[in-house]
């Protein structure tokens, strides 16, 4: 019996009653009502979530930032209801509470009453985190929880981003602000530098100066001592002048009375010289009256000679004290002029106290030059007195040769009479001068009086003048450390100013100076920092195209393990009778791999024409989901073969192994160790990854290692059903041709 006569023979039987074939056609539609229902119900979920009702509840009582009013609360909420991502409505919070515990809501989205004021404090020194409170209930559904946590998530990167854009542009804003500031500050700083280079020149101008006033403060201190010692002398020079001009009155007063005196005795010796001559004149007539006349005559020149010596002696005491006076005038002038100029007293009062001076020279330079006239005057008059004198004690003594002289007599005592006759005006000049001399000697004894007050005054003021430079030299040398220091001091501040200048220059160029535009788009850039740019290998267009792979496979092996229901792996009575056990398992395997590449073809048409999701490789995927089929069959019919019912069980534990570790819907790289390890193994892993690569256009070089796999599981199936058939051959009988229940 040939294959194809088993196979049509294992259909009749298949189609043998209306049951049967009411039964084949359940089982044959089993894969396509799996997949297509479950891949149209999941064709495109998350287009329908805005069907998921959401209580969306906004208690936020707004805030102020910088000054302007705003309500995040009321933003977010229109934001939200534009987007319409899910079925948003409008809740208080008791109504989202038990909109949420009885189902009528599936999760609940909450800002608060402090959502704005949290939200603008992301520009204070505190800031604090605004919350979103996300309300859920896994009694409705765990995946409408998972889908509130990627709604609120999606809620947190816009208000982060709404936020974040307007926080940044705050701080753009205020970099803007600090580097227009710095702006000024560098100005004001290039200020402060020239300023500090004027104020260091100055200090050190200040310094030189004050060292150089330190220098003359203290010559003026040593100069103001040597002062107030000259002072001092000067006082009592003064004072010893203020004595002999005293001194000097009184020997003028003298002197005055002696010329008055003199004067007197010169007018007497004018009348005797007169009566001399007339009696001279008579003596030659009459020498008898000579010795009386001899004897008048030289009591006259006695008295005259007694004047004269008196006269002599008060003169030359007056001339000498005059002479020493004026003798003694310059010296002191010299002296109290050096002394005014080392007091540093100015030329105006110099000159005054030059004037009382001069004033009291002039007077002593008059009364020297009268003493000098008057003391010539006596001495003649001297000279004169002397000779009549001697001419008298001559005649007294030469009586007897008197006659013979007589007429000589007479000559001198006519030049006698013209001598008394000089002598009394020169006596009456010497008055008048003694007189002057004694006023003025009056004056000089007031001037120097005066002067010696003024003197003592001089080395009072000077003494203070002297304590006072002596004070400024203290100051003035500190001044010069001051100012020695301010120098220095200036210059450290000329060099601060200069790093202050430095650095506001380079933190100015540091900080970004962008124009409102430019602040406007780095504060978005600042906000969303990063953007997902998809560019994929493959992709699958919707949701359910994405699972399709999976569920196709699933079903492939659903389709096949539900045939093996009614078909059986194996025709025993072929084995007995035939006894041709390659012959029985390949018709055993043909027949549920046709009817397999039906069910495949059914559901390629449903995934492709009513559900419309979209095939690279069209063909290929067609032959890969057929080769899938027949490989299954031949896994599962090697179970029943080898098993039995035992078998067909192994082949549900087999499917759920495979519906774990095949990667169908999380990566398998998620899977525990041993379960991960299955995948490499078991065929729905390559038949999920083939179908994969052929619907999204991805390697078909990986699709043909998956064939390869799956090659190699149904050759060992089939050569495996081959030796468990003819094992069955060897050991079958007659016996074993009776029917079975299921024919």
């Amino acid at each position: 019996m040939k294959i194809l006569t088993l196979v049509q023979t294992e259909f009749r039987r298949l189609t043998a009653t209306g049951l049967a074939r009411l039964a084949l056609v359940a089982l044959m539609l089993v894969p396509v009502i799996y997949a297509g229902l479950y891949l149209w119900a999941n064709s495109d979920p998350y287009a329908q979530l805005k069907n998921i009702p959401v209580a969306l509840v906004v208690e936020d009582t707004g805030a102020t930032l910088d000054g302007t009013a705003v309500d995040y609360g009321t933003q977010v909420h229109d934001q939200l209801m534009k987007d319409n991502s899910v079925k948003w409505i409008d809740a208080t919070a008791d109504e989202a509470a038990s909109g949420v515990k009885n189902g009528e809501y599936d999760f609940v989205l909450t800002l608060g009453p402090d959502f704005s004021t949290l939200l603008t404090s992301a520009g204070t020194a505190t800031p604090e985190q605004a919350v979103v409170q996300l309300t859920t209930n896994d009694t409705n559904s765990f995946l409408a929880s998972s889908i509130a946590a990627t709604v609120a998530e999606k809620v947190r990167l816009s208000i982060s981003e709404q936020v974040g854009e307007a926080a940044a542009l705050q701080f753009l804003n205020g970099f803007a602000t600090i580097h227009d500031n710095l702006a000024t500050g560098i100005d004001g700083a290039n200020q402060l530098v020239d300023g500090t280079a004027q104020a260091q020149t100055g200090a050190a101008s200040l310094a030189d100066g004050a060292s150089t006033l330190d220098a003359g403060a203290q010559t003026l201190s040593e100069g103001a001592a040597s002062a107030a010692s000259g002072a001092a002398t000067l006082s009592s020079g003064a004072a010893d002048a203020a004595t002999g001009a005293a001194t000097l009155a009184d020997g003028a007063s003298r002197l005055s009375s002696g010329a008055s005196t003199l004067s007197t005795g010169a007018n007497q010796a004018s009348t005797g010289a007169g009566q001399l001559a007339d009696g001279l004149g008579t003596l030659s007539d009459s020498v008898a009256g000579l010795p009386a006349a001899t004897a008048t005559l030289n009591g006259g020149a006695q008295k005259v000679a007694a004047g004269n010596a008196s006269l002599a002696t008060a003169s030359g005491t007056v001339a000498e004290a005059t002479q020493d006076a004026a003798d003694r005038v310059p010296v002191v002038r010299a002296q109290i002029v050096t002394q005014l100029h080392a007091a540093h007293l100015t030329e105006a009062q110099i000159a005054d106290v030059l004037a009382q001076l001069d004033t009291v020279g002039t007077a002593i330079d008059d009364g020297n030059d009268a003493a000098k006239g008057l003391d010539t005057q006596i001495s003649t008059l001297a000279d004169g007195a002397a000779q009549v004198a001697a001419g008298t004690q001559q005649l007294a003594d030469s009586a007897p040769t008197l006659a013979a002289g007589a007429a000589s007599a007479a000559s001198k005592s006519t030049e006698l009479a013209a001598g008394s006759a000089q002598v009394a005006d020169g006596a009456s000049t010497l008055a008048a001068s003694a007189s002057e001399l004694s006023d003025g000697a009056g004056s000089l004894q007031a001037g120097t009086a005066e002067v010696a007050d003024g003197a003592a005054s001089l080395a009072s003021g000077t003494q203070q003048v002297a304590d006072g430079a002596s004070t400024l030299a203290s100051g003035t040398g500190q001044l010069a450390s001051g100012a020695s220091t301010l120098s220095t001091g200036a210059g450290q501040l000329h060099s601060g100013a200069v790093t202050l200048r430095d650095g506001l220059a380079s933190g100015a160029d540091q900080i970004p100076n962008y124009s409102p535009d430019e602040r406007q788009t780095a504060a978005a850039t600042i906000a969303t920092p990063a953007r997902v740019d998809t560019d994929t290998v493959t992709k699958a267009s919707t949701y359910g195209a994405g699972m399709a792979p999976f569920f196709i496979s699933l079903a492939a092996w659903i389709g096949i393990y539900a045939l093996f229901l009614i078909i059986k792996p194996l025709s025993r009575r072929a084995l007995t009778a035939i006894r041709a056990p390659l012959r029985v398992t390949a018709a055993g395997w043909l027949a549920p791999a046709l009817l397999g590449a039906l069910q495949m073809a059914a559901v390629y048409f449903v995934v492709t024409v009513p559900l419309g999701f979209s095939v690279a490789n069209p063909a290929l995927m067609l032959l890969f989901m057929v080769f899938t089929s027949i490989t299954f069959v031949a896994i599962i019919g090697a179970l029943n073969i080898w098993l039995g019912s035992v078998g067909q069980f192994l082949g549900l534990v087999l499917m759920v192994l495979q519906l774990v570790t095949a990667g169908g819907t999380f990566p398998w790289q998620t899977l525990p160790g041993p379960l991960a390890a299955l995948h490499h193994v078991l065929p729905m892993s390559y038949a999920v990854d083939g179908i994969r690569q052929l619907m999204y256009g991805g390697d078909l070089s990986l699709a043909l290692n998956d064939v390869g796999v799956l090659a190699l599981w149904l050759v060992g199936a089939i050569a495996f059903s081959m030796f468990l058939a003819s094992k069955k051959t060897a050991q079958r009988t007659l016996r074993d041709l009776r029917p079975s229940l299921i024919g």
